[in-house]
């Protein structure tokens, strides 16, 4: 069988000894320590994906952010490798081309159009998305570029049906400040999104593609983060920074942060998709044990005499040996007329239990590359002789021993489904292990909910990137750039110092200066005289309140805020009202107001009355109970309308009336 092996530069950095290597004990997470990460050499940069708040979507005029699992229709389709102008091949294009995959896109007639299946040319670049990239680049100090250049970058995965995503750099070398620091930007892009994922099982992989289209900008950080503790802290400042444009989408899936990971002696990693920053700090942390201990076993593979010039192995077809085994899986593989075929690694024994991540060995490693590229997704998809419990039996592995005439050095590695899989499956047996002689193999890797990742394709190569020909390049004026510099917002920090001496609620000063109605703030308290904490709270805990009621805030717009906080400067509603208000904008849709305050307090009088009248059988023992209950049935009629203290007062004058 001949083997596809792919480019493997191997890291030639000896900045670790192998007596570093054999002496320094990396820790558990928790008693990892900045000195520990600064030993092995931890890096780490940011690749931040953020939706932009368009209505429409960036290279055609179907609507942005309309979310749905229906669809009208599917299309199917299948990615094939082609010979770049040099004749060559991507390596992540053959890799795909090997999982032989079926892609499957459902599509909603309501969001997709014939643009993103790829059979019409783009429209112009969405201006406004533009805008908004343009000023979060003036937010970051980013030089912006006076010209942009749209290119095509592939994305040989499926997720964009026309196997590339239209993308251009907005900026260059910015920077925030972190710390005593600035951590540099590199670049600032605006591109397209690709589709959701709906499944991927066997070789059928399903996309929804609502998202597909959608503007997004990508931060590109310098790997100037020196501990997991600061690539997530870092990840905040971002966060933060862009949502305070009010520009930007928020909720699941709006914003997707890959990480790039390396140590000294390894290779940069990068880590996709991780969808919440809280899982940065393990994630990162794991990559770096990882690429640890791969290191660690290169250097055990060195002393046992395999190199990438030793390296052997060989495989046998172990079927019929196998057809009366009581190991089910192998067992109902054999039933289904499957294969099952054994990879014998020549002096490999006990390296399929090299500790990689957290409570994770190296024969995940290979376990995964089979599961992405051979397509054998059920689990386990893989056995081997360093693990031999609950699996065969002592006689059958001396069995598969004899037959395939391996060694007790030797590690033994099964693997079964059809007969194209398990071919493919022994070509990635075989690739991972020689990979392991020379290091670190460069991959982008997936995030997995325990905060260990996993294999999920190899690093695309350095040409991935070409000039598209369908746009034309586009100016970028000084007075548009003008123009967008008024509407930059100061950075947040600086809003956190002022509110701060207005003696904002701690729960509500963070979210109050990221938040889209911050301006509104600001205004009511500066113009309006209004109480800052009021506000505040109007502005940050109320919506809460009512998304929790599972009222839509679509109605709650600034114009509606403005007015509700206008009527209570006026004095027309209380301060309990402007909840109310709130609350009937949600569900109405419109802002209605029928009497002033003044007017309701000549109703007071009379309503006490007939609140008293209502309640007065009843079995009161004090004069407090008496008071709860006319009170809250007062209230029930006024509330938002009549501040509570002013009722409160009339009913204790009431019953003090009647001598209670």
């Amino acid at each position: 069988m001949k083997l596809s092996l792919r480019t493997f530069v191997p890291n030639t950095d000896t900045s670790l000894s192998d007596s570093l290597l054999d002496d320094y004990v990396f820790q558990n997470f928790d008693k990892m320590t900045p000195a520990d990460y600064d030993f092995i050499g931890f890096r780490s940069g940011l690749e931040i994906h953020q939706q932009l708040l368009t209505s429409k979507k960036l290279f055609c005029r179907c609507p942005a952010g309309e979310y749905s699992d229906e669809y009208h229709a599917e299309i199917l389709r299948h990615m094939r490798p082609t010979l770049s102008e040099l004749g060559e091949y991507d390596g992540t294009a053959l890799m795909e081309f090997k999982t032989r995959k079926e892609i499957i896109y459902h599509i909603n007639r309501n969001t997709v159009c014939t643009y993103e299946m790829d059979d019409t040319p783009p429209f112009e670049l969405n201006e406004e998305a533009l805008d908004i990239a343009l000023e979060i680049g003036l937010l970051y100090g980013c030089s912006l570029v006076d010209e942009l250049h749209i290119s095509r970058k592939q994305y040989l995965d499926g997720s964009i049906p026309t196997g590339f995503q239209r993308t251009t750099i907005v900026g260059v070398n910015g920077s925030i400040p972190y710390k005593n620091r600035l951590i540099p930007i590199v670049q600032l892009g605006l591109e397209e999104d690709a589709c959701r994922e709906v499944s991927d099982y066997g070789h059928t992989r399903v996309y929804l593609t609502d998202r597909l289209g959608m503007p997004l900008i990508e931060t590109v950080t310098a790997p100037e983060m020196r501990s997991p503790q600061e690539v997530a802290e870092v990840n905040e400042i971002f966060r933060r920074l862009v949502r305070s444009t009010g520009k930007v989408r928020t909720g699941i899936g709006s914003t997707r942060q890959d990480v790039n990971v390396s140590i000294l002696g390894g290779t940069r990693i990068e880590i996709k998709g991780v969808p919440r920053i809280p899982m940065i700090p393990l994630l990162t942390y794991n990559e770096a044990q990882r690429q640890w201990n791969l290191l660690r076993l290169r250097r055990e593979l060195h002393r046992r005499g395999i190199t990438p010039q030793t390296f052997s192995y060989h495989f046998d077809d172990v079927t019929r040996l196998l057809r009366k085994t009581r190991y089910t899986p192998i067992r109902n593989a054999i039933h289904e007329n499957k294969t099952v075929q054994c990879v014998v690694l020549h002096q490999f024994k006990g390296l399929l239990r090299w500790p990689t991540q957290t409570d994770t060995y190296f024969s995940r490693e290979i376990s995964d590359r089979v599961r992405v590229i051979a397509c054998l997704t059920t689990l386990p998809n893989l056995i081997h002789s360093d693990s031999p419990s609950e699996t065969l039996s002592t006689a059958e592995w001396q069995s598969v021993r004899k037959q395939t005439n391996s060694s007790n050095d030797d590690t033994l590695v099964l693997v079964w489904g059809d007969t194209k899989d398990v071919e493919t499956a022994v070509q990635e047996i075989v690739i991972r292990a020689l990979e392991a002689t020379m290091g670190v193999p460069s991959e982008t890797r997936q995030a997995l909910s325990d905060g260990t990742n996993g294999f999920e394709r190899i690093l695309p190569g350095p040409d991935r990137m070409y000039p598209d020909t369908d746009l034309p390049p586009k100016k970028i004026t000084k007075d548009r750039i003008e123009r967008i510099a008024r509407l930059v917002p100061e950075p947040y920090w600086k809003r956190e110092e002022w509110c701060k001496t207005l003696n904002i609620p701690s729960d509500t000063l963070k979210p109050l200066t990221i938040s889209p109605y911050y301006s509104i703030f600001e205004k009511a308290v500066k113009d309006w005289k209004l109480n800052p904490t009021t506000v505040a709270v109007s502005l940050i805990q109320y919506p809460k309140r009512l998304k929790r009621k599972c009222l839509s805030l679509s109605n709650l717009h600034r114009d509606a805020i403005e007015a509700i906080l206008l009527l209570y400067r006026d004095g027309r509603i209380s301060k309990e009202g402007i909840y109310i208000m709130m609350e009937s904008v949600c569900e109405n849709g419109t802002l209605e107001v029928d009497f002033e305050e003044e007017d309701y307090l000549s109703l007071l009088p009379n309503e006490i009355e007939k609140c008293f009248q209502d309640c007065k059988h009843l079995p009161f023992h004090h004069y407090e109970q008496m008071f709860r209950t006319l009170m809250r049935s007062v209230m029930n009629r006024f509330r938002g309308k009549i501040d509570g203290a002013i009722v409160a007062e009339q009913v204790h004058f009431y019953l003090k009336t009647l001598s209670v």
